[in-house]
């Protein structure tokens, strides 16, 4: 008997351990019709018993499961626009994972194919990047997509296709969060190609959105020295400089356009 007070508990498997204790007196004196068979009675209490067992781990095994909708192994359910949102806070190891996840899952999520290559580009892993991001590209031809192919070609010396990619960004996204990147980007391709006046409008065009930058500025100040166009490099250089007294680049280059403007 449980204590005064207590309220037992109930254990389905202690009840069919002992079903005999169910049963009603009479039950106990009545015989099987055949010998070494359990009564109709006895029958029916298993399989009620059996019954409110399962009914019971069934509720317990269900309060054991996570409360989330998405799956708790590499968020596999988490969509693209929501894992977007770890790339832009930085975090792109997780991002990478939960990208891949969600690629298998959802062959045609363009958020994750954007997601996974902007983060590979970040962990400088730009051949990864580059196959992801034709992939999504291949899937539709999204513009961010392109973008992530272009800066991965620019890292991976391809430099036609870099500059074709970047443009496409650039014309669908002006004003989009990788548009300064993909300016400065094309400058430095426009340089290595020898192309001075074409890198000069491409970093105006990166210090535009990225004004305090002074690494971009003294980027810009060398094209302008190498156009010739001394007086806007000088100025480029010495915005440069206000950023950053000390940078290299910038003091190098200015006193390199005084000495030629009074030789």
């Amino acid at each position: 008997m449980p204590s005064p007070g207590r309220a037992s508990r109930f254990s389905p498997e202690a009840w069919l351990r002992q079903p005999s204790r169910h049963l009603t007196s009479s039950s106990r004196t009545k015989k099987s019709s055949k010998a070494g068979q359990p009564s109709q009675g006895t029958r029916k209490m298993h399989k009620f018993a059996l019954i409110l067992a399962l009914i019971v781990m069934g509720t317990s095994l269900a309060a054991a499961q996570p409360s989330s909708n998405y799956s708790t192994l590499g968020g596999a359910s988490l969509p693209g626009s929501e894992i977007l949102k770890l790339t832009t806070s930085g975090k792109h190891d997780e991002a990478r994972i939960k990208s891949l996840a969600r690629i298998s899952e959802v062959k045609d999520d363009i958020d994750a194919y954007v997601s996974l290559s902007w983060s590979l580009l970040a962990l400088k892993r730009y051949k990864e990047a580059e196959t992801w991001a034709l992939r999504g590209y291949e899937t539709r031809k999204d513009s961010r997509l392109a973008q992530a192919i272009g800066e991965a070609s620019y890292y991976l010396g391809k430099n036609d296709t870099a500059i074709a990619m970047l443009q496409e960004y650039i014309a669908s996204f002006p004003e989009g969060a990788r548009a300064g990147l993909s300016f400065y980007l094309c400058g430095e391709l426009y340089v290595r190609l020898a192309k001075f006046m074409h890198a000069d409008i491409a970093f105006s065009a990166a210090v535009q959105h990225n004004p305090n930058n002074p690494a971009w500025w003294a980027r810009l100040g060398w094209a302008r020295e190498n156009a010739k166009r001394l007086l806007p490099a000088l100025d480029a250089y010495e915005k440069a400089l206000a950023l950053n007294p000390n940078l290299p680049d910038a003091l190098e280059g200015k006193r390199r356009i005084q000495g030629r403007m009074q030789g």
